[in-house]
């Protein structure tokens, strides 16, 4: 949900027409069989809030709502800058912590088959991997991992040299493992003790995959495919490990990075590059995976509604706390679950995880029944806003996700 990599942020210039709908003949003939009432306006709504993205420093806009009745597509902006041409209806992209759900619920598969429980502590499984600096596996549990209350360190703060552009090109394609990103974490103290605070931690999803391979003896990428990603049909989720590529078709991910005095409130940026390429080994279990819009919808309505998960663990992962400022700030009302977050929205409420990647960010939400889900994507994932333009106290797709799940014409 948060930006899961490192406190950069990437922008560019965009114009250009927006691209509407989901084919003429198609939506004529989805038209033809929708009941007047829910007709009139979802497709333009939709956008308009797609369009209005664009201000923001958004390149290109895709979004796909999926319900029982009908789906729904529109897109706003470029895919490809350069070549002025928009994202594609099917373009595959970098989900970044969005990968963090599959995680959980292979972590949960886990518990529910009894070779784990959520109150393990983590050196059951890892002796010794978390030492030092008041960081200590003895006292870590499973749940704190996927709950953010470990109090792990993040790993992202000794990849600072990603933040600029010269290091960013130096290591974009660099390998890492998971032991080494652990390693990283622990030459920081401890963020606070064990269950008594909530701040976001990539860290512990790469504490909780090595979990996965050390009960199951097989990567958690191998886990997750054969539990979640070839169970549902997800034929466009890929789990790439250390492979740089995005499949085709895909839109081009731009990275922008801070100029010389830059400062939170003016960043300076300078132009922005082509980042589309990157080896997602730095992000790992917390941040690796590579979807499409269809397939996002698809798990999220089928975790919601026990088709993942039993329904013992998937009421343990939609058991919430207490998160920070920042989150609530960005997503009012909200609360962490075990890989999940659940948001207020004008209509009661809904489950989300986000993410973001250099070069993509995703945005998502699914009504508590699964009738309704909206995953949008913007190949982009830090933003300047044109001149004159200020950026929202909230996340940007707000009002869009917004609409989407509770606009019921």
């Amino acid at each position: 949900m948060r930006k899961s990599l490192v406190a950069v942020m990437v922008a560019a210039t965009v114009a250009g027409a927006a691209v509407a709908g989901i084919g003429d003949a198609q939506a004529a003939t989805i038209d033809s069989l929708t009941p007047v009432a829910f007709r009139p306006g979802l497709s333009a709504t939709l956008q308009a809030d797609a369009d209005a993205l664009r201000k923001y420093g958004a390149p290109g806009v895709l979004v796909e709502l999926d319900t029982w009745r009908r789906d729904v597509r529109v897109r706003s902006g470029y895919g490809n800058v350069a070549k002025s041409t928009p994202v594609p209806w099917d373009a595959k992209f970098r989900i970044g912590s969005f990968t963090k759900p599959f995680v959980a619920a292979t972590v949960l598969q886990l518990v529910g088959e009894r070779r784990l429980s959520l109150d393990d502590k983590v050196e059951r499984f890892l002796p010794g991997l978390i030492r030092g600096n008041g960081n200590d596996g003895r006292r870590i549990t499973v749940r704190q991992l996927l709950q953010h209350t470990s109090g792990l360190p993040e790993y992202t703060n000794a990849m600072a040299a990603l933040g600029t552009e010269e290091g960013f090109q130096e290591s974009r394609l660099r390998t890492w493992t998971n032991a080494e990103l652990v390693g990283l974490a622990m030459q920081f103290p401890a963020d606070f003790a064990p269950g008594s605070r909530w701040s976001y931690s990539n860290t512990g999803y790469v504490v909780a995959s090595m979990i996965i391979e050390k009960v199951t003896g097989h990567t958690w990428q191998q886990e997750v495919r054969d539990r979640i990603v070839r169970p549902l049909g997800l034929r466009n989720t890929y789990l790439p490990g250390t492979t740089p590529t995005i499949p085709r078709p895909h839109a081009v991910g731009y990275q922008r990075f801070p100029g010389p005095d830059a400062t939170p409130e003016d960043p300076r940026y300078g132009e922005p590059i082509d980042a589309t390429l990157l080896n997602p080994s730095l992000a790992g279990p917390a941040g690796e995976m590579i979807s499409t819009a269809d397939d996002a919808n698809t798990f999220l309505r089928a975790l919601v509604t026990g088709k993942v998960l039993k329904r013992a663990q998937l009421v343990e992962m939609q058991r919430t706390v207490e998160t920070d400022d920042n989150l609530r700030g960005r997503w009012p009302g909200a609360r962490y679950g075990l890989g999940i977050v659940w948001a207020d929205n004008s209509c009661g409420g809904y489950w989300s995880h986000g993410g973001d990647i250099p070069g993509f960010m995703t945005r998502n939400g699914v009504s508590p029944d699964g009738s309704r889900s909206v995953t949008v994507s913007i190949n982009t994932d830090s933003l300047k806003p044109d001149p004159g333009v200020r950026m929202p106290a909230v996340d940007i797709t707000t009002d869009l996700v917004d609409h989407a799940l509770c606009n019921v014409r």
